[in-house]
């Protein structure tokens, strides 16, 4: 029975282990989503900014967890 739970916070900490890497993602797709529904951006743009929006988002959240490791030492 604690290997399943072990297993299950294990799979629950993989999806929300960093709630702003989340939230930021979250944000610039529903963001993106309207400007294209609403006509502000065309949908070739509209499909590259979340990709490029996204990998910064996870550089940013990358180096941030590089910070934190690095100041506790």
């Amino acid at each position: 029975m604690n290997i399943l739970k072990i297993a299950t916070n294990e799979l629950v900490g993989m999806f929300i282990d960093d709630g702003a890497l989340a939230l930021l993602a979250l944000a610039l797709i529903i963001a993106v989503g309207f400007s294209v529904k609403w006509g502000l951006l065309g949908g070739s743009i509209g499909a590259g900014i979340p990709i490029v929006g996204c990998l910064l988002i996870l550089a940013e959240s990358v180096a941030r967890a590089a910070r934190r490791k690095f100041m506790h030492r």
